[in-house]
């Protein structure tokens, strides 16, 4: 008879390639599609929504008058053009170039009543709405090349990741619940305690008249207090739960629950909710940030509107009121742009203000941009708007008709939707199981997400937007469903992401999901219990730290520092950075891609957009002998010096030697400190006094030559839209004009180079100059470089290349480290990197150092050792300066290193002597101010425990705000000008020397009737 195979015997089928999902999910969802598919949401279903329930403004004066929106929508992207011209296919590059907004038209069909005809106007425009990049209105959908990379990545919005709270006001007070119970309509105590729980230690005392104190909690209206209550209850109170016709009893049942689990989490008897985790959260996407804000600015609109109209009818007027004259575009365009510009999100509606909801998005460099745009990274879907009324029919019993009695019976589980209580069942897991089948046949969302609480006797179902979803291969009875004749038709291109998930090969898991699943990482951790599987382990990292190669052998906070410093790393910020002018730029010259790279680099074009080099280190500690580094001659100077101006014979000044003949520095100049870069000089209007307007009147033509005598000069400006003309000779009655030197100075002390200069204009017909600046920098003392394992440090010294270690082949290293760092800070793996790299640079090909995976290092030595070097990566080294050979093996080899953003030439700064604050006379604060360098209290303190107290004061007195004041020694007040107010005397007054921020102080305090007297006993 034939044994029946045990499970741990069986042989799995190897998914080696189920990875390339990664890919498939990537080109269906993308990186950022969470944000796009929300601003969509928006614009296409949500803004219609919003309308239909501001639908109709009417008029108190003429109850016969209304206007009622039709239909809304966003149009496509344009810019206003002058006068009455519109172009409509204005591209976002061409936005950043001119300083415009990339915006749409808001177009409304309107009916409304003028006079006594119905009158239908469409296409209204009532304000604009910034696009957001690569969505549906965009003019860059469904193009293949983006500015920054092929994927379709570009968002503008970035959204805070917490859900709105609201904070408890500490100066109003406590309301007993048993009177909101009352208010509810819940008059007998038996159903309050019922809805609580008919154990004793659940019974609260009640009282009668719960009215007066809900009314009194809520704003101060002219409403009758009843009726105040009522409305606070219903839309300000859970409101979450709605009130069908004043029917408040699901409000009461949810505040039984409420009550009953706030007394059980005081009894021990259930865990706290973690505000932490993040299934209690909700993400913010740009769709419903901007709903919450465009309904409130609707609100407000037609609130304008409906004022204009009560006013207007009720008067008399020659002509029928027709108030779409009367719209405001600028209301609703202003508070939106506002709120994206600074961030500030105020919702007047709930007295709601919040700062810090968007970002200026970082283009420091491609890791940096991808890096803030996948900050939050949702992959949810709110357009899909699940049937769940497919439940009930599964042993939920509905709630409407239960008593109170009912709801806390052990042997009830209860079950929410979206925090709503929407039934109780006897078997809770005949729900989940029915939730998940529909799921997986596609007769649901498949972000719709049911969990089950054991502790809290509830099951709770999910279809709300902003939750965390992740996809993961389902598995049954301990085998995984996915097969390898399915990766196949994936690599074929016969099924796409959305297949496997239809199939049910795969599902979304939200956060409070996975509490109640089994998942495995590897397939070799899978059992008879195992609910699911990873796709890929890699890809529990994100953006940021999956470019790091073996980040499973480092020391978690190393990577987490190299999440922070990839994002400064010097290299390309796209394919359009020849063409942007932007405030600041780090482009790296000759940027290289990873000899041993990840699977991210690859997902995310890291490749194609590089951010540092390959430079060949050594491990050792080096000391130059003789101390100083060499300076190497700069030729740049002597190409780059633009046009000769020998053969003119008058040469400008120094300060305009850049200019050419328009007033505007030519493109490729040298630039010096102090040098103009552009000429503007401003017309200021001047009165003689002698016109009897005190206006006066500014003729640009004399109206009789033969009399006056006036030289026009025509001067063509590129900061202003016209032709100046002034008079030389003062005419009675005529404004003179006078110009004032405005230029911009270049104020840099290190020279530059004007790369382009680029003449336009903005939305305001304004015509504007930008001049993109150039500085090449070598690499010198003190810049900071990182590796990708978050060795970060400065570079020490830069030694000639005669006097650097090498080996038998004449190899001499970029770059020397000082091998006491490894210890410390426990970096294995950029020593696997560097025997990686240096057996992919011998073999010709790259190696993979992805995230629990990647190439084994055991097969790396193995392949170096064959071609003859040393198992371990190490050589022997003959010193550049002895000529002899170092008496140690040597790890060599390449190591990806980044440049990082910060540099001695943007932080170092010295003062002699400078400007000085108006209010205390000590030095300013900066170093764009030439401020001076502060002595801080640490620093006071080592000077007082050295004793150096002549030092003390000359830093902290002498060289910042000494200031000489006359003491009186009788009454130790400060005198002025050799006499004491307070003694009535001049005899006594001694000059002393203080601080001139004392001497502040002094008089600050006797301001508030505290009087600091000086005592000169001891001293005199």
């Amino acid at each position: 008879m034939a044994s029946v195979p045990t499970f741990e015997s069986r042989k799995f089928l190897p998914l080696h390639e189920k990875w390339l999902l990664v890919p498939a999910f990537l080109k269906v969802r993308g990186l950022v599609k969470q944000h796009i598919v929300s601003f969509d949401y928006f614009v296409n279903e949500e803004i219609k929504t919003i309308m239909l329930a501001n639908q109709k403004i009417t008029s108190d004066a003429n109850p016969n008058f209304y206007l009622k929106y039709l239909d809304i929508r966003v149009g496509r992207p344009s810019a206003e053009e002058g006068l009455n011209m519109v172009h409509d296919k204005i591209t976002p590059q061409e936005c950043r170039l001119r300083d415009i907004t990339y915006a749409a038209p808001i177009n409304v069909d309107v009916e409304y009543i003028r006079g006594n005809q119905r009158v239908i106007r469409r296409d209204l425009t009532i304000g604009r709405m910034p696009i957001m990049l690569r969505s549906s209105k965009c003019i860059l959908k469904d193009l293949v090349l983006s500015s920054t990379s092929e994927k379709k990545s570009m968002t503008y919005v970035i959204a805070r990741r917490n859900k709105y709270w609201l904070r408890h006001n500490q100066l109003t007070d406590d309301i007993p619940v048993a009177f909101i119970f009352k208010a509810m309509g819940v008059e007998s105590e038996y159903n309050i305690i019922s809805a609580i729980g008919l154990e004793e230690k659940y019974v609260v005392k009640v009282r009668k008249h719960g009215f007066p104190y809900g009314g009194s909690s809520s704003s101060n209206i002219s409403a009758p207090k009843e009726h105040e209550a009522v409305d606070f209850l219903s839309t300000s109170m859970i409101c979450h739960i709605p009130c069908n016709d004043g029917n408040f009893k699901m409000k009461a049942i949810f505040l039984g629950l409420m009550i009953r689990r706030l007394i059980q989490a005081e009894l021990g008897e259930c865990d706290l909710d973690d505000r932490d985790f993040y299934g209690n959260k909700r993400l913010e996407l740009a769709g419903s940030l901007l709903s919450l804000l465009f309904e409130d600015v609707l609100k407000r609109f037609n609130s304008e509107l409906k004022r204009v109209a009560d006013n207007s009818l009720g008067k008399t007027l020659a002509a029928p009121l027709d108030i779409v004259k009367h719209m405001r575009q600028d209301l609703i365009t202003h508070a939106i742009s506002n709120a994206l510009s600074t961030g500030n999100w105020i919702i007047k509606r709930f007295r709601m203000e919040r700062h810090g909801v968007t970002q200026v998005l970082s283009r420091l460099s491609y890791i940096s941009a991808l890096g803030m745009m996948t900050r939050i990274n949702s992959t949810f879907e709110k357009t899909r708007k699940p049937v769940l009324r497919l439940l009930f029919n599964s042993g939920v019993e509905d709630l409407q008709n239960m008593h109170f009695s009912h709801i806390n019976n052990p042997s009830y589980h209860q079950v929410f939707l979206n925090g709503l209580l929407v039934g109780t069942t006897l078997d809770p897991a005949r729900v989940v199981r029915a939730v998940r089948t529909v799921r997986r046949s596609g007769l649901l969302s498949e972000f719709v997400s049911v969990s089950r609480s054991l502790p809290l006797r509830a099951v709770y179902i999910a279809s709300d937007g902003g939750r965390l979803c992740r996809p993961y291969l389902i598995v049954e009875n301990g085998e995984v469903l996915l097969q390898p004749h399915h990766i196949q038709k994936l690599k074929d291109g016969q099924r796409i992401f959305e297949d496997f998930v239809d199939d049910g090969l795969v599902e979304y898991l939200d956060v409070n999901e996975m509490n109640d699943a089994n998942i495995a990482v590897y397939e070799t951790d899978v059992n008879p219990k195992t609910t699911h599987l990873e796709i890929e382990p890699f890809t529990l990292l994100g953006v940021c730290a999956g470019l790091i190669p073996y980040p499973h052998h480092n020391q978690s906070p190393r990577n987490t520092y190299q999440c922070a410093m990839g994002k400064q790393a010097m290299g390309t910020i796209g394919y359009n950075q020849q063409k942007r002018i932007d405030s600041i730029m780090y482009l790296l010259c000759y940027p290289q891609r990873p000899l041993v790279k990840s699977k991210t680099i690859e997902l995310i074009n890291f490749e194609k957009l590089p951010a540092g080099a390959n430079g060949y280190g050594r491990c050792l500690v080096y000391k130059h002998a003789k101390g100083t580094a060499r300076k190497y001659p700069n030729q740049t100077y002597d190409r780059l010096m633009g046009p000769s101006l020998d053969p003119i014979t008058r040469k400008p000044i120094y300060k305009h030697r850049v200019l050419d003949e328009e007033g505007i520095v030519f493109a490729g100049a040298r630039i010096s400190s102090k040098q103009v870069i552009i000429n503007k000089h401003m017309p200021i209007v001047s009165h003689d006094g002698l016109s009897s307007s005190p206006q006066g009147t500014l003729i640009s033509r004399p109206s009789e030559p033969e009399t006056i005598l006036m030289a026009l000069f025509t001067i063509p400006f590129y900061s202003c839209n016209f032709h100046l003309t002034f008079c030389l000779v003062p005419v009675p009655g005529v404004r003179s004009v006078e110009y004032k030197d405005v230029s911009i100075a270049y104020k840099n002390p290190i020279p530059s180079y004007a790369e382009r200069v680029l003449l336009t204009y903005n939305d305001e017909d304004a015509h504007l100059v930008k001049v993109l600046l150039r500085q090449t920098r070598r690499p010198e003392l003190g810049d900071k470089f990182s590796s990708r394992h978050g060795q970060k440090g400065v570079c020490g010294l830069i030694a000639p290349q005669e006097d650097l270690p090498f080996n038998d082949t004449g190899m001499v290293p970029d770059m020397i480290m000082n091998p006491h760092g490894y210890p410390s800070r426990m970096t294995v793996g950029k020593l696997m990197e560097l025997i990686s790299s240096k057996n992919a640079v011998l073999s010709g090909r790259y190696h993979y150092g992805t995230a629990f995976e990647g190439d084994q290092v055991k097969d790396v030595c193995n392949e170096l050792a064959s071609r003859g070097y040393n198992y371990l990566g190490k050589d022997m080294l003959t010193s550049g300066i002895t000529g002899q050979q170092l008496s140690a093996y040597i790890y060599f080899g390449p190591i990806y290193y980044q440049k990082l953003k910060h540099m001695v030439q943007d932080k170092m700064h010295s003062r002699a002597r400078g400007p000085r604050a108006v209010l205390t006379r000590q030095p300013t604060e900066g170093r764009s101010r030439d401020g001076g360098l502060r002595v801080g209290e640490m620093e006071r303190d080592c000077l007082i425990a050295y004793g150096a107290s002549m030092l003390l004061m000359e830093r902290l007195m002498v060289s910042s705000d000494e200031f000489q004041v006359e003491v009186c020694s009788d009454c130790g007040l400060i005198g002025y000008h050799g006499w004491c107010q307070y003694c009535r005397s001049s005899k006594s007054l001694a000059n002393i020397k203080i601080p001139y921020a004392c001497k502040l102080l002094f008089q600050e305090l006797q301001s508030m009737n505290i009087v600091p007297k000086l005592d000169l006993a001891r001293y005199a």
